[in-house]
C-alpha cells in the first residue's frame, strides 16, 4: 500500500467511471482445456434457467438470489447485450483479496468460527464466495503488526539463517487451513522489502522504508526468494508467482524499497531469472505491481527481460485501466495482472460497490487481466494491525471483532466474480450496452457468467441476447447482478452484429457514411469519421438491427428514394439484416429485401440493390 493515503483517496476518486473502448484483439492463444476432461455441454430448450444474484447499493440486496428464464428472442430494447462465446479473450486464474499478516492473526482469532468463516470465505458451496487467488507477502507488509524479513542476519549472503518462523503462529496456520478448503488456489508473492543489510539510503524504521537493493547483493537477494519459494514448498505451499518488489517507485510506505525499470530488468537477468531456473523451480516472474501511470516501467522489463518474465501487475491509485490493454498490445503473449485496490475507511458502500465492480472486476477483466486482487482480505474494526506509519484507514473485505464478523463492501465487490468466474474461464465477447457496464466469461464446464453493473443514475431495462435466445432485466441505478447459465446457444436467430457497439461504416471509395444529422438523405464522401459518421448497432428483434446517429434511426425509405437517419422510432423501414462478406466487410439488407449502396459517393445512398457488390459492402470501423 502507499503511504500517503490522503493523497491516494483523491487520486483514486478522481478516476473517472471507465469507458471501456478498448479494443480487444481476439486471442490466440486456445481456451484454457477443462481440468475435469469434460468434453461438452448439452444443448438446451428455449426458456433455460439463468440464476441470477443481486447487489444494491443502499444494501437491500446482497448477492440476493433469483432466477430469470431465456426465450426465443423477440422485440427490441435499445439496451441490448449479446454474449457471444464464439469469441474469446484471455484466460482467468482467478479473483481474491491480499492475504496480509494481520489478516491471518484476526483469523487465527476467530476460535470456534474460524472453520465456518474460512470454509464461507474460500468454499464453493451454497453461501460460500469461493476466493480463488490470494496475493501475499514475502515478509512483513504495512499490514503485519511489526516490520520483519526472513533473514536480518547482515552478511548471510548464502541464507543459512533464513528462516519462516515469524509465521509459525498465524500465517502458516491459516494458509495451510485455506489450503485444505481449496487446494488449488493460486499464491502471488511479493516482498515489501528486501532485508535492511542488503539496502542503501534508507530512510527510516531501522532501515525498513525507503532506500534501494545494494548492487553487491543482487545475488544474495535471488537466493532470497529462492530460499522462500523452496521453505514454503517444505510447507505444502505452492508460490505459483512472485513479483520482484511491491509499489517500486513508492518510497514512503513501511516496509518499501526503490526498484526503478533497469534495476529490475538487471536483478532479473542476471540474478533472479537464472537462479530459479538452476533450482528448477518454475514459479513465474511477474514484473512491475504498481500504478498504470507509469506503462513504461512495464514495457521495459517485460521487454527487455522478457525470456524470464511471465507478464506484468497493476495497481490503479493513478492511472487509467485502459493502459492494462496498452501494455498488452506491445506484448500480446505476456499476461497482464491486477494485484491491489483499497477501499478506504469507513468506505461508501454505494459508490465503492460501484467504482470497484466497473473499474476493475469489470474494467480489469476486460483490458486483458486474468485477475482482480482487492487488498485487504480483514481488519478490526479499528483498521488494524498495521506497521509504524503503514496504512490505517484500510478497510478489510471482512471486519474481525473477536470471533464475529462483519462483511464490507470489498467481500461483495470479489464474491460478484469468485463464486462464478472459476480458475480456468475465459473471457468472451460482450458488448456494452449504455449504462449497464458488464464483462463475461465462459468457465471449463461450460457455464457462462455475465457480470452486469448499472453505472448510471436511473433504473435501466435492458436485454441479454445470447444466439437466438434473449431474456430482459432492469437493474436499479448503482446497483450489480451476476447471471448464470448452462447449455449451448441456439442458432439461426443471431444477428452476428455487434449490437451495442459504435461503428462507422467505410465505403468502397474509402469515404465514410455521414448521417447528414438527419436532415438531408444520407451520403458516403466523409473523408474523416465524426459525430455524424458514427453509428450505434440496434437489436431490432427478431435477427434484424437498426442504425442509431445523433438519436435518430436510418430508415431504407422502403426503396423508393434515398435513405435518410430522421427517424424517432424503428418501424419495418428501419430494420436491416447484418450480412457479413467473405472479405470481412458487410452488407446491409432491408426489410424490402434490397441492399444499402454507397453509390460510391457520387450521389445519395439508396436501398434498392437486388445483389450486393463492392458499392454495396462496407468496412466497420476502419
Amino acid at each position: 500500500m502507499k503511504i500517503n493515503y490522503s493523497l491516494k483517496l483523491l487520486a483514486t476518486g478522481l478516476i473517472a467511471f471507465v469507458l471501456l473502448t478498448y479494443a480487444c484483439k481476439k486471442d490466440v492463444r486456445p481456451p484454457a482445456s477443462d481440468p475435469s476432461g469434460a468434453t461438452g455441454t448439452a444443448a438446451r430448450a428455449a426458456t433455460g434457467p439463468v440464476s441470477v444474484f443481486l447487489t444494491k447499493g443502499d444494501k437491500s440486496s446482497l448477492l440476493a438470489q433469483s432466477s430469470v428464464n431465456f426465450a426465443p428472442d423477440a422485440g427490441t430494447n435499445a439496451n441490448t447485450i449479446t454474449v457471444d462465446e464464439g469469441v474469446t479473450y484471455q484466460g482467468i486464474d482467478g479473483f481474491g483479496f491480499t492475504l496480509t499478516g494481520g489478516s491471518a492473526s484476526l483469523l487465527n482469532g476467530l476460535g470456534g468460527n474460524k472453520s465456518a468463516v474460512l470454509n464461507e470465505l474460500f468454499g464453493t458451496g451454497s453461501g460460500q464466495i469461493g476466493i480463488s487467488y490470494l496475493r501475499i507477502s514475502i515478509g512483513a507488509s504495512d499490514l503485519s503488526s511489526s516490520d520483519f524479513t526472513y533473514n536480518q542476519t547482515a552478511g548471510d549472503v548464502n541464507m543459512n539463517n533464513f528462516s519462516l518462523s515469524q509465521e509459525n503462529t498465524d500465517f502458516l496456520p491459516i494458509l495451510k487451513a485455506i489450503l485444505a478448503i481449496n487446494p488449488n488456489i493460486k499464491i502471488l508473492a511479493t516482498p515489501w522489502t528486501a532485508p535492511t543489510w542488503m539496502k542503501v539510503n534508507t530512510t527510516g524504521n531501522n532501515g525498513y522504508t525507503g532506500g534501494s537493493l545494494n548492487t553487491a547483493y543482487y545475488d544474495a537477494y535471488a537466493r532470497y526468494f529462492v530460499k522462500y519459494i523452496q521453505a514454503m514448498k517444505a510447507q505444502g505451499i505452492t508460490i505459483d508467482a512472485i513479483t520482484p518488489q511491491n509499489e517500486p517507485l513508492n518510497p514512503y510506505n513501511n516496509p518499501s524499497m526503490v526498484m526503478q525499470a533497469n534495476e529490475q530488468v538487471n536483478f532479473i537477468n542476471n540474478n533472479l531469472g537464472p537462479q530459479l531456473q538452476n533450482a528448477g523451480l518454475s514459479t513465474k516472474i511477474i514484473a512491475y505491481d504498481y500504478n498504470t501511470d507509469v506503462p513504461s516501467y512495464a514495457t521495459t522489463v517485460v521487454g527487455n527481460a522478457g525470456q524470464y518474465v511471465d507478464g506484468s501487475a497493476f495497481h490503479l491509485y493513478a492511472g487509467n485501466i485502459g493502459t492494462l490493454t496498452d501494455v498488452h498490445n506491445a506484448y500480446p503473449n505476456k499476461n497482464v495482472y491486477f494485484t491491489e485496490q483499497w477501499v478506504g475507511a469507513p468506505g461508501n458502500f454505494a459508490g465503492d460497490l460501484g467504482w470497484h465492480i466497473n473499474t476493475l472486476i469489470i474494467g480489469a477483466t476486460r483490458n486483458w487481466s486474468r485477475n482482480v486482487l482487492e487488498w485487504n482480505l480483514a481488519a478490526d474494526p479499528n483498521n488494524n494491525p498495521h506497521t509504524n506509519g503503514g496504512c490505517s484507514t484500510c478497510l478489510g473485505g471482512i471486519t474481525v471483532s473477536g470471533t464475529s464478523i462483519t462483511r464490507n463492501v470489498g467481500y461483495y465487490i470479489v464474491a460478484h466474480a469468485s463464486k462464478f468466474v472459476r480458475p480456468g474461464a475465459v473471457r468472451i465477447s460482450s458488448n456494452i450496452a449504455g449504462s449497464i457496464q458488464n464483462v463475461a466469461f465462459k468457465n471449463s464446464d461450460g457455464s457462462k457468467v455475465l457480470i452486469a453493473s448499472n453505472s448510471g443514475s436511473s433504473d435501466v431495462n435492458f436485454k441479454v441476447k445470447w444466439g437466438n435466445e434473449s431474456f430482459t432485466y432492469s437493474l436499479v441505478a448503482g446497483a450489480v447482478a451476476t447471471f448464470k447459465w448452462t447449455g449451448t446457444p441456439g442458432s439461426g436467430g443471431g444477428t452476428g452484429a455487434p449490437i451495442g457497439s459504435t461503428i462507422t461504416l467505410k465505403g468502397f471509395n474509402n469515404q465514410y457514411v455521414n448521417s447528414r444529422n438527419g436532415t438531408q438523405a444520407m451520403t458516403c464522401n466523409s473523408a474523416v469519421a465524426s459525430t455524424w459518421e458514427q453509428f450505434t448497432v440496434v437489436d431490432a428483434g427478431a435477427g434484424k438491427i437498426a442504425l442509431r446517429a445523433m438519436n435518430k434511426y436510418v430508415s431504407s425509405e422502403n426503396g423508393t428514394q434515398a435513405i435518410t437517419c430522421n427517424r424517432a422510432t424503428i418501424g419495418d423501414w428501419e430494420k436491416f439484416d447484418w450480412v457479413p462478406a467473405t472479405d470481412g466487410k458487410v452488407t446491409i439488407r432491408g426489410n424490402n429485401g434490397k441492399y444499402i449502396s454507397s453509390e460510391n459517393g457520387t450521389q445519395a445512398m439508396t436501398c434498392t440493390r437486388a445483389t450486393a457488390s463492392g458499392w454495396e459492402a462496407f468496412g466497420i470501423n476502419q
